[in-house]
């Protein structure tokens, strides 16, 4: 009867359409014998005539079989520690949402059922009645049955805490063994030095050999000095072109002389042959040119006012770091250097007051976006409102008058818009970020992460609860004295929204990430204008997409769990398909392109602690409202006590994802030599 409820409020048609394309899903069988996804496949198929075989498109539950039974340790090998920690994200949610569904559904919603503040709920319609029924608003003011509510947030806060500082302390300790067990990195012995002081005496390079020759005599051992090559970035990139056309003739020549045993009268073999030998010698000639181009380079190149600087150990390279080099803090910058492939080269010649220029317009770019994506959520708003719509546009009455239409508007249509507006903010964000002076693709994408979680909480969550101007809504929430009040009204009443939007949104987003349906199309858009021995590449991660989106629903799950249990089981069923298919994902579709050891896991217990405490306070108003001032007055230590447990967090653990022990050791004795370093990082 439930279900029949919820069905009419979101739409019949639309709840099956989802419920369809989940079972779909679930048995659509991915690649066993390739790690890739649709249009590496198309790649392969045209490139290497692959035969088609129809049985990859019919429906096979072998993949659920394999990522059901993959190990943290072979996810581990094959994807990184990011990955897993990406994993232990779903599962810990998991954990919560169970925990609070079995509160929530057996205990709360009866509860709320059975009040009569609202309206006499008629047992026999249940598609008749609204969402609110279910929900703490239908809970009758004073009524005694609102501590069966006090218990719920206390014991969920409980658990929570209890999950956050389980997974915190698991992770940290993977960390740790990952750097005593790994083999020792060149990065971790080097530190990047920018903002070096000119000198009209001396080079840069004589500068950087004497400051740290002087400071650290006993652990300094080399530098590079970052040089502008533009021209031979531009060298590589053609004798990279070149070196794939070769290779794509000679695998091409060989299947044909297997094929048609050596050509059509041996002519198309020789023309072949013409084609390497001409490729060959002009990637002769631009190798030579290299070679000529990074002489000149070493000797006349334009020196940028950064250096890689090598120390012989790691705790040189730590001690060099976290001292301060000079006098003067705009001066000898020093920060941990990146893995080689986790470099982002153009921000490494900028001085300080660029960079801090360049934070500064970052914000107020983001702040601008932020204010400008209100019109969007305000449109959706006005779709959840069929009678302002129809104050708004008359001529739309006898539209809105069909019952099919009214589903699909206000139970789908405003989720979809919503949907496809915030598709702009991860690389949007993740644009803005790498303009803010970061020197490591991972900085930028954590950086990112950060942005898109406060700009969806605050345009999807904010916006939605209090709706209104950008004025308004930032009159309610500075408003300290009425903030848990508002925020008792406010949430609440949005139930109806978010719980159709966990359900259209978060299946779809987790459904496609199963079908990468827009790289396929991309990949079809693109393919006839690129060349045929082009390599796909394949992706990795978007973790500046999947993890803010995630822990915007846990957001929704820990604020709603009391206020709207029917929630939850929305929220449980998205994370046990994310855990299915970000699993195969891991093992068929992404490979990683840097690895940051798990430094993604503070932003997630960050934000976890904002959901606890945004769930407090709403719950501090809420028995307010209800006129139960004993369960209020109880509630508020609540936030108090999860602010110190987050402090404690942040001193027990945080630490060991900022910086090196010095107690971990490495399993062999490392020699390091110059030009490991230099290649390494300048190759």
């Amino acid at each position: 009867m439930i279900v029949s409820a919820l069905l009419t409020s979101v739409g019949i048609n639309t709840a099956l359409c989802v419920l369809f394309f989940t079972l779909y899903s679930i048995l659509r069988k991915q690649p066993s014998n390739y790690k890739v996804y649709i249009p590496r496949l198309l790649a392969e198929g045209i490139s290497r005539k692959k035969p088609f075989k129809l049985k990859q498109l019919i429906p096979s539950p072998d993949w659920v079989a394999k990522a059901w039974n993959l190990s943290e340790d072979e996810l581990f090998s094959s994807s990184g520690l990011d990955a897993l920690v990406f994993m232990h994200l779903i599962t810990f949610s998991l954990k919560i949402f169970t925990f609070a569904g079995v509160i929530g559904i057996f205990v709360l919603l009866p509860v709320n059922l059975w009040g009569n503040q609202l309206e006499e709920v008629d047992m026999y319609d249940f598609a008749g009645n609204s969402l609110d029924v279910f929900t703490i608003s239908n809970v009758n003011s004073g009524s005694n049955w609102l501590w069966v509510h006090f218990l719920a947030v206390y014991m969920v806060s409980g658990f929570t805490c209890f999950q956050l500082h389980h997974e915190y302390k698991y992770i940290a300790s993977k960390r740790i063994s990952y750097f005593s067990s790994s083999k020792p990195l060149p990065h971790q012995f080097t530190i990047l030095v920018h903002s070096i002081p000119t000198s009209s005496s001396c080079s840069i390079s004589e500068s950087v050999d004497s400051f740290f020759r002087e400071l650290y005599p006993s652990t300094y051992l080399s530098h590079v000095v970052i040089r502008r090559t533009n021209k031979i970035q531009t060298l590589l990139s053609k004798s990279k072109n070149l070196y794939k056309r070769i290779r794509q003739l000679r695998s091409n020549s060989t299947q044909q002389n297997y094929n048609h045993g050596g050509g059509i009268l041996g002519l198309f073999g020789s023309k072949k042959d013409d084609l390497i030998d001409h490729y060959g010698k002009k990637l002769e000639d631009i190798e030579q040119n290299v070679r000529l181009r990074q002489a000149e380079a070493s000797l006349i190149a334009e020196e940028a006012r950064a250096a890689f600087v090598f120390f012989k150990s790691r705790y040189g390279a730590a001690s060099a770091f976290h001292l301060q080099p000079s006098i003067n803090p705009t001066q000898w910058i020093t920060e941990p250097a990146p893995a080689p492939k986790d470099v982002y080269w153009p921000f490494f010649s900028e001085s300080f007051m660029k960079q801090w220029v360049s934070k500064l317009v970052v914000i107020v770019v983001c702040i601008l976006f932020t204010i400008s994506f209100l019109i969007p959520v305000v449109l959706v708003q006005g779709l959840t409102n069929l009678k302002q719509l129809e104050i708004l546009f008359p001529f739309l009455a006898s539209i809105l008058s069909i019952k099919f239409v009214t589903q699909i508007i206000t139970g789908y249509l405003p989720s979809l818009i919503l949907q496809m507006s915030l598709k702009l903010v991860p690389p949007v964000m993740g644009f803005l970020s790498s303009i803010q002076g970061y020197i490591s693709h991972s900085d930028i994408e954590m950086s990112a992460s950060k942005k898109v979680i406060w700009f969806t909480v605050w345009n999807v969550f904010f916006a939605t609860v209090f709706s209104g101007s950008i004025l308004h809504q930032l009159y309610v929430i500075l408003d300290l004295r009425e903030i848990t009040s508002n925020l008792a009204v406010a949430v609440p009443a949005q139930a109806s929204f978010f719980i159709p939007y966990v359900a259209t949104t978060g299946w779809t987003n987790v459904l496609s990430e199963l079908f990468q349906i827009l790289p396929f199309i991309s990949s079809l858009i693109k393919r006839p204008f690129t060349k045929q021995e082009d390599e796909f590449e394949a992706p990795s991660l978007a973790y500046h997409r999947d993890v803010p989106r995630i822990l915007f629903f846990g957001l929704l799950g820990i604020t709603y769990f009391f206020l709207a249990p029917l929630i939850i089981p929305f929220l449980l069923v998205y994370l046990c398909l994310a855990y299915i298919i970000y699993r195969n994902q891991f093992i068929n579709v992404y490979t990683p392109k840097y690895e940051t050891a798990g430094r993604f896991w503070p932003i997630v217990h960050d934000s976890m602690i904002f959901s606890l405490v945004l769930m407090q306070l709403i719950a501090v108003g809420s028995f307010a409202l209800k006129k139960l001032s004993p369960a209020s007055t109880w509630t508020l230590p609540l936030p108090v006590f999860t602010l110190l447990f987050n402090y404690y967090c942040r001193r027990r653990f945080l630490p060991i994802f900022t910086a090196y022990s010095a107690e971990v050791k490495f399993p062999a004795t490392l020699i390091v030599f110059k030009y490991i370093f230099q290649h390494s990082f300048l190759t």
